[in-house]
């Protein structure tokens, strides 16, 4: 009897022991797969120019598959709206002042925290690929392939691990081709991945790929309704290098590049440059679309008005032009990911470092912190967690890039990190959310004149302050007035309006642990370094 009962006993043991690496098992087996991550962004991509936001000036087709298929941001905004710092805010989750990359000047530490190096140590493989514009070896990734300083839009130079090299063809493809290689070819598959696919297009200089040379030939473009702004009441706008009549160079920007010599520009042998980089195939495509459209300029001497429209057209072409070969790479790597069945586990965002003029004011480039570069286009995907056709009109920032991924990998966010995961308001879960934003720009005196400014905008006002060589406050009614072309900082009937903004002003400046003092210390270090690279 005592030898069946421990019999018994023996085998109820075994039964549980069983049961219990059982069900151990299947815990293992339920548990969530931690989503790949995709991490689009492209250079200057004016939110105007993709067609999900209901512009009308092109098509892209495989960017709008990200709106469509999952959420569109109405409402994303930048910190610093200039390439470098916009990157090193993406990377670190914290404003300018804090990560100490504040200008194109000023170096950046990778040896700080960023969301690609707490993503790396959690197990996920990570790969940077194209336009970082951040010097040295980039730190929290197991490969790294990218474009030394702005790069070149032909037979583009890139640094992989480290490695200097040259490669043949168009330099959106190439960054494709590469992104590519490393999701099929040279990633460990078992594992998580965090893939930063960042193209150079559309930054300027706009040189399309041959394919799309003639796309918008037989289009006219309408500027917009102030393109012709006399900036009246907003002096510090009125003092910029960035119009498109008087500052756009014709060989440099709009490829005027005659063989004749005869269009003598400021920058022509920094384009001459560029355009030697072309091999004679290229050369013979691109030479048979603007030969005829250099003579036909010669010809008819424009000046004033008809030079102004005529300036403005080239430039949106050729810019709309780079942007068509960006929108086939996000179909490529899209596609990529529906194919080997990576499409319902993988986070893609599609972003830019920052918004664009495309006429507005009659400028291009970005810097000020009015609407068009302040603000930048912002969707993602993500089929387990956010439905198709979501619209988000929070005030979002790429400080919020870094916190948000790490949310969905399962990664703690350090204190230290200053934007928000916007997970839960992407898929409907937040109760609250921020009620306003906070904005610096400090590369002055520089590049196209923009004078140092921070400022804070809310759903409906925005208040900025100029300062440095001037003190103007600038006030606006975002309601009333989008396009920002009346100041009402002195208007008696905002008052109360200015009051409160001037409050949101410095809770923001608290927050965020940002000065005038700060300001000062920042603008020292620029003068030297200006100077020491003068000399």
């Amino acid at each position: 009897m005592k030898i069946k009962l421990k019999q018994i006993s023996f085998l109820l043991c075994l039964v549980l022991a069983m049961v219990s690496c059982k069900k151990a098992k299947e815990t293992k087996e339920e548990k969530p797969k931690r989503p790949n991550i995709v991490f689009i962004m492209s250079d200057d991509h004016a939110y105007q120019a993709i067609s999900a936001y209901g512009h009308k000036l092109n098509n892209t087709p495989n960017i709008d598959r990200i709106a469509n298929e999952g959420a569109i941001f109405n409402r994303g905004f930048v910190t610093n709206s200039i390439c470098a710092p916009s990157r090193a805010v993406m990377l670190t989750g914290k404003h300018s002042h804090i990560n100490g990359k504040v200008d194109n000047i000023d170096p950046f530490n990778w040896d700080q925290d960023n969301f690609a190096k707490a993503l790396q140590k959690s197990g996920y493989q990570t790969a940077l690929v194209g336009k970082i514009h951040l010097k040295g070896l980039p730190q929290g990734f197991n490969y790294s392939n990218v474009l030394p300083g702005q790069g070149q839009y032909y037979a583009p130079d890139f640094i992989e691990n480290g490695v200097k090299k040259k490669y043949p063809g168009y330099v959106t493809q190439v960054t494709t081709d590469i992104a590519l290689d490393w999701l099929n070819n040279k990633r460990d598959k078992e594992k998580p991945f965090l893939l930063l696919y960042h193209q150079k297009a559309p930054h300027r200089t706009w040189m399309p790929e041959e394919k799309y040379l003639d796309s918008f030939a037989n289009k006219t473009f309408d500027p917009p309704a102030n393109f012709f702004d006399t900036y009246e009441g907003r002096p510090a706008a009125a003092k910029h290098e960035m119009g498109i009549y008087k500052d756009m160079d014709l060989v440099y920007d709009l490829k005027m590049l005659d063989k004749e010599g005869d269009i003598k520009t400021k920058y022509r042998n920094a384009f001459q440059g560029q355009y030697n980089r072309m091999d004679e195939k290229q050369k013979a495509a691109w030479d048979a679309h603007y030969d005829p459209i250099i003579e036909d300029f010669k010809s008819k001497k424009l000046e004033g008005k008809d030079l102004a429209l005529w300036k403005y057209n080239r430039y949106m072409k050729d810019y709309l032009r780079t942007i068509q070969s960006v929108d086939d790479g996000v179909g490529e790597v899209l596609d990529y990911l529906k194919e080997n069945g990576l499409e319902e586990n993988t986070i893609v965002v599609y972003t830019s470092d920052q918004g664009f003029y495309l006429g507005e004011h009659g400028w291009f480039d970005k810097r000020f912190m009015y609407e068009e570069s302040f603000r930048t286009p912002l969707l993602i995907k993500y089929p387990k967690e956010i439905k198709a056709g979501t619209v988000i009109d929070d005030l979002v920032q790429n400080l919020d890039f870094a916190p948000t991924f790490l949310d969905y990998a399962g990664v703690d966010i350090d204190e230290s990190i200053q934007g928000e995961s916007f997970r839960k308001l992407v898929n409907g879960e937040a109760s609250e959310w921020r009620d306003a934003i906070y904005y610096t720009y400090y590369e002055f005196p520089g590049e196209h004149h923009v004078k140092r400014h921070y400022g804070v905008r809310t759903d409906r006002y925005k208040l900025i302050h100029f300062y440095y060589d001037i003190d103007l406050w600038e006030l606006y009614d975002l309601e009333k007035d989008p396009s920002e072309m009346t100041n009402v900082y002195n208007d008696p009937s905002y008052a109360k309006v200015k009051e409160d903004m001037h409050k949101h002003l410095e809770a923001m400046r608290t927050k965020y642990g940002d000065n005038d003092e700060l300001n000062a210390y920042h603008l020292e270090q620029y003068l030297k370094a200006k100077a020491k690279k003068k000399n």
